[in-house]
């Protein structure tokens, strides 16, 4: 048996039983998880003017469903558009081309529907990595999906002919449910490229030095480029972080970088802060992968990337507790944000003062073609925005019910 928790301005628990057959004991099973939102496979979803046809991979629900489109990071005085407004006021005013043009081009409203190359393979993902499962993401169909990220536009732009941009938009993963998780949230995604002349001007005897060379790949750079060329680009790119999480966070700010990988980045880092005596990862950040850069047709440039999310800067920045919140349409809360300055302080006034419910559920798991994520899914869809958290907390496995049966338990605590 396997115990866990949701939360709904209390917690729920569930306990759940899978069986190793479809029909059991003369009792037939059905499969567990999210239908897809319009209607059955060979039905097609209409979404943002499109129709998509649905099939096996189509695992869209209508609760997601109805968070496209919403584009809070677009709404004035909202949390998220005040901390995008305030990057885009940073990157205009630090990044001016030679006429005094902002150089970050910054497009904020592309559409969410992305194809599976998109998302995937444009950025060298490869086909067997975890990161494609349909347990993990909202596919439409096939071929179709709702970005997982915002690089997923990376490509394009860049094959657009431009070298320095900022994307932000709305990212849909299918995720687990607590104060931190939310299956719809925002990144915001910057991309620079630099030539030759950009990245040595100013250097000493800049005029001998390469960006490119033959070599072998190693913990410090790729093997296509040199190692002055990429350390000048890794300077770039934390000083360019540093001084956005100073614009953001104040001066004094502690910041520390971990060595990571990322499919699309080499070398890789994610940026952690020290906000009130805890290190927290704000972003992820590294040197292009030089063969993106190529197949997007700027060969003779090289370049860094970094995203981060708007939620889990926002909830540091104004002390918001849980990322629900920023889906409320509560005056309460919305209020708290209509600012004059963008730059002004806030800081996060509690709405509710009553304590959690904790309830237990319990219920048979199908044999197969079962993730966590489907019951995630299943509570939001029903319990909506009301279950703060779901737990597991207990296993079990019945060692005579048919041949590998078990039952897990689901606690969830619930909280308006």
């Amino acid at each position: 048996m396997v115990c866990w928790a949701l939360r709904r301005v209390g917690q729920v628990r569930a306990r759940l039983a899978r069986r190793d057959s479809g029909v059991c004991r003369g009792h037939e099973h059905q499969p567990l998880g999210p239908r897809p939102a319009p209607g059955a496979w060979g039905s097609t979803v209409e979404l943002l003017g499109k129709s998509y046809p649905q099939d096996d991979y189509s695992n869209l629900t209508r609760k997601v469903l109805s968070k496209v489109g919403r584009n809070l990071h677009n709404q004035p005085l909202h949390p998220l558009w005040l901390l995008k407004e305030r990057v885009k006021q940073h990157f205009y005013a630090r990044y001016t081309g030679r006429a005094g043009t902002p150089l970050f081009s910054v497009y904020d409203d592309l559409s969410p529907v992305v194809t599976t190359w998109q998302n995937f393979d444009s950025l060298l993902i490869p086909a067997d990595h975890p990161s494609r499962k349909k347990g993990d993401n909202y596919y439409l169909n096939a071929t179709h999906m709702l970005r997982a990220h915002t690089s997923a536009h990376q490509w394009d732009l860049l094959r657009a002919g431009l070298d320095a941009f900022l994307v932000v938009g709305d990212v849909y993963r299918r995720d687990q449910i607590d104060a931190q998780h939310y299956p719809v949230f925002h990144q915001l995604e910057a991309v620079r490229l630099f030539s030759r002349h950009q990245l040595f001007a100013g250097i000493k005897d800049g005029e001998n030095l390469q960006l490119f060379e033959q070599s072998s790949r190693s913990a410090h750079k790729q093997e296509t480029h040199t190692l002055e060329a990429t350390k000048l680009v890794e300077f770039d790119l934390k000083q360019t972080l540093t001084q956005l999480m100073t614009h953001i966070f104040g001066d004094g700010l502690d910041i520390r970088w971990v060595d990571c990988y990322f499919p699309f980045t080499h070398p890789s880092f994610e940026m952690e802060i020290n906000f009130h005596g805890e290190w927290l990862e704000v972003l992820g950040c590294g040197v292009m992968e030089q063969q993106l850069v190529n197949s997007a047709g700027a060969q003779d440039r090289i370049g860094w990337a970094f995203g981060l999310g708007l939620e889990r800067v926002a909830m540091i920045l104004y002390d918001i507790p849980d990322i629900r919140l920023f889906w409320s349409e509560d005056e309460r809360f919305l209020k708290q944000f209509r600012v004059q300055d963008i730059n002004q302080k806030v800081t996060f006034q509690p709405l509710s003062k009553y304590p959690a419910v904790i309830n237990d559920i319990s219920f048979w798991l199908p044999r197969e073609n079962y993730t966590e994520n489907d019951f995630y899914d299943l509570v939001r869809t029903i319990g909506g925005d009301l279950v703060e958290k779901v737990d597991l907390i207990d296993k079990f496995e019945h060692p005579n019910f048919c041949r590998r049966p078990w039952m897990p338990g689901l606690q969830g605590k619930i909280r308006e």
